[in-house]
């Protein structure tokens, strides 16, 4: 196709696109002059009515990707919630998917979840695992691949993450909360403690795993791009009696990472500086 035969957005057509969708999730608003009826009336009724459709369809959309925050709340607090967000963050993708990035944040700031304050955490691990569902195809790195290396090198090998490979840390049970509210069986009284979660893909299904203490540190060192003797020692820092077997079994077991890499003579030193 030549470039003569590419048709320009018109102007006109620009500008009644952006004044038609500016006040589509502002209640309060009147509808756009430009929005008229058949006979030049203004047509604000069947304006309310494609607002609330928008709105509705947004709602829709953060209830199929946060489920078990809906399960929480209960449904009708979950709308609430959901509504105040659409107003204050309109859609930025025609991907329906990709809307709800920013309602964990939203959610430590919502008032009324205040009592619940573990509750933005496990919208963030909801929202890794649809981004693990949604993430490229890529080999997993194999046990074989790993025992290959000469013992004396290991230190300076690098992990090239999964692309579904997410890690959420929370300083309440966010793991556990989030495991028995999307599954359909009784919830129960949890012990409050801190998780992490390390949230990948295996083939089709999305796993969200809680890691023992220190496993965060190691594998966020890794997933960071820094050396295998840097994540042990996050590793340690971390908690004491960090396992590194366990971690590097972990670590293969979740599909974790694609490939290995390895650090320069240079690189490995500025590592531990």
């Amino acid at each position: 196709m030549r470039s003569a035969d590419i048709l320009p957005i018109r102007p006109a057509a620009a500008d009644f696109a952006g004044r038609f969708s500016a006040a589509l999730l502002d209640p309060d608003a009147p509808a756009p002059g430009l929005v008229t009826g058949p006979r030049g009336k203004r047509a604000q009724k069947r304006y309310n009515v494609y607002r609330n459709n928008v709105t509705v369809s947004l709602i829709a959309a953060l209830s199929s990707i946060f489920p078990a925050v809906e399960r929480i709340t209960g449904a009708d607090f979950f709308r609430a919630m959901a509504r105040f967000h659409v107003r204050e963050t309109p859609p930025v993708s025609p991907l329906l998917f990709e809307y709800g990035r920013d309602f964990p944040d939203f959610i430590d700031r919502y008032e009324y979840a205040r009592d619940m304050p573990w509750l933005s955490d496990v919208a963030r691990i909801e929202r890794a695992w649809l981004d693990a569902y949604h993430a490229a195809d890529a080999p997993s790195l194999k046990a074989e691949a790993l025992a290959a290396v000469p013992p004396e090198e290991l230190g300076a090998l690098t992990f090239r993450p999964h692309p579904a490979t997410r890690l959420v840390c929370s300083a309440h049970p966010a793991v556990t909360i989030f495991a028995m509210n999307r599954a359909t069986g009784p919830v129960t009284r949890v012990e409050n403690r801190a998780e992490d979660g390390l949230i990948t893909r295996i083939d089709d299904d999305v796993t969200v795993r809680l890691l023992p203490p220190g496993g965060a540190a190691f594998l966020g060192a890794l997933l960071a791009g820094q050396c295998l003797a840097a994540g042990v020692a996050a590793g340690l820092e971390a908690e004491p009696g960090f396992d590194l077997s366990a971690a590097i079994g972990e670590m293969l077991a979740a599909h974790a990472f694609s490939d290995l890499g390895t650090f320069s003579d240079i690189e490995l030193e500025n590592s531990h500086v």
